[in-house]
């Protein structure tokens, strides 16, 4: 009785089945659809499930159960209110600046777009089927300890690889791309919080949570080359103890900081836009460019504060209300969160990492356009997001010297990335270079290279290369259980020694 129920729900009104087999591969690949369209690509939901049922699983009364779960709901909407209102700013600036700076976007023959109704297709049934095959990874290691909950990044990690395994295996048929874009991505979901978690730590001050999120490569960049180059010292230059002159100390606060710089940054912008551009971003608006430019700022800033705001009420439900997941489905696991987790602990690295990232990636327009290499286009809110994590893992480990280091390189990635990327993506989706998070390209790239060496095989290399990634995964769990397990013994012989 519930086939024709689910027939209803999932299958385009009017298909008539050849077969019921052609009716069970539609049903999954719309099944698929439906819960990466409700369900991990809308985060809010995704968290107030998951608190939901953290809390059910602690047999918490239900008014607790109730409020908890709408807490961390309403947390996450919060944010991504604020993220809307200051990423609409970053939209204008990014315009703006492109214009002051004379750049073009680049053209391509082929689009994100028509690959998403083409190969691309598969895109759902690779996040369902990984985050399947993660959560079993999660269960069956104890290393493995955190859950990977970024929704939206779990679609465009997916996306990537499925266009990385068709640029490299362009013959790979769609069930070989799938599973294997599939494993691929889950092995990533399961290592990239872990590979964090000793900076998280730094960085945040405990490991209540993990960081799920596509900039973990630039992280450990920033605070272990910033370590390694020893710029600073991290609690005698931390950034949010930086000193300044009486008369300007009120730019100490994170806000009027944001509203002063960007302010600054977009009034000058548009003296050197191309007026149609500044008229076209401003729309409706009556006021002058400058005080249009000066109103864009403070919403800027408006919307870091939302963010911030939203981060510390779902973290403040989330965390304890996962506990029933780590006690009683995933013993000992952890949520891994979106990347605006860290940012509260230190709003000033923060800002510090993004102007840095952005005057560097300025800087390499200018020079990429004069040596005729690329047209770069400026991702602010790559570098937004990016820049800000950048300045809060060097900061966490040499102070503000750390962040600007952290900064630059976010500039410098993203830069000569968007170079690169763009030819190597130019038959499936090029934009995913400009749109593009470090991880996007590390891991990316990495697989590109080890789809290109087995490419004479055909759809027989994509299989090899997702064995050897799940092979590679799973040896990494147990070294690292084994470590935990000798470490654990050997505090153990040295507390009876004493």
């Amino acid at each position: 009785d519930a086939l024709p129920i689910l027939l209803r729900l999932f299958l385009p009104e009017g298909f008539a089945p050849a077969s019921n087999l052609e009716v069970s591969v539609d049903l999954i690949a719309n099944i698929a659809s439906a819960l990466a369209n409700n369900l991990f690509s809308q985060v809010a939901v995704l968290i107030g499930l998951i608190a939901l049922i953290g809390l059910l699983l602690q047999r918490k009364p239900l008014e607790q159960v109730v409020g908890g779960a709408v807490r961390a709901t309403l947390g996450v909407v919060i944010l991504n209110i604020g993220v809307d209102i200051f990423v609409a700013g970053l939209v204008a600036f990014q315009a703006i600046v492109s214009s002051a700076f004379g750049i073009t976007p680049p053209t391509s023959t082929s689009n994100m777009a028509t690959f998403l109704v083409g190969r691309g297709t598969v895109v759902p049934l690779v996040i369902a089927f990984g985050f399947l095959i993660h959560l079993v990874l999660v269960a069956l290691f104890k290393s493995a300890r955190y859950v990977y909950l970024t929704g939206h990044l779990m679609y465009w990690m997916s996306l990537v690889l499925v266009a990385t395994f068709v640029e490299a295996i362009p013959g790979a048929d769609p069930v070989a791309l799938t599973v294997v874009s599939s494993v691929v991505v889950a092995c990533y979901w399961t290592l990239q919080p872990m590979w964090m978690e000793p900076l998280m730590k730094r960085a945040v001050g405990g490991d209540n949570f993990g960081l799920g999120h596509t900039t973990s490569c630039l992280a450990l960049l920033s605070g272990y080359g910033a370590k390694a180059l020893r710029l600073g010292d991290p609690v005698k230059h931390d950034t949010e103890k930086i000193r300044m002159p009486k008369a300007i100390s009120f730019l100490k606060d994170i806000n009027v900081s944001t509203v002063f710089v960007i302010g600054i940054i977009m009034i000058v912008s548009i003296f050197f836009a191309d007026g149609g551009v500044v008229t076209k971003q401003m729309g409706d608006s009556t006021m002058a460019p400058v005080m249009w430019g000066f109103v864009q700022a403070l919403r800027f800033a408006a919307g870091i504060a939302v963010l911030l705001y939203g981060v510390r009420m779902f973290l403040a439900e989330i965390v304890p209300a996962f506990r029933g997941i780590s006690q009683k489905l995933l013993p000992g696991s952890r949520p891994a969160l979106d990347i605006p987790t860290v940012f509260p602990k230190s709003p000033t690295a923060v800002m510090i990492g993004f102007l840095a990232s952005m005057v560097t990636f300025l800087v390499c327009m200018g020079v990429f356009a004069t040596a005729g290499w690329f047209a770069l286009v400026p991702p602010m809110i790559m570098l937004f997001f990016g820049g800000g994590a950048a300045g809060v893992f060097g900061n966490a480990t040499a102070g503000w010297r750390g962040a600007v280091f952290g900064g630059v390189l976010n500039g410098l990635i993203l830069a000569f990335g968007q170079w690169i990327g763009w030819g190597w993506y130019s038959s499936t989706a090029p934009e995913l270079a400009t749109l593009a998070d470090p991880d996007w390209y590390a891991i990316g790239w990495l697989f590109l290279g080890l789809g290109k060496m087995f490419e004479g095989l055909g759809g027989v290399g994509l299989w090899i290369v997702g064995a050897a990634a799940l092979v590679v995964t799973m040896a990494a769990l147990l070294f690292v259980r084994k470590r935990s397990v000798l470490n654990a013994e050997g505090a153990e012989t040295e507390e009876k020694t004493k």
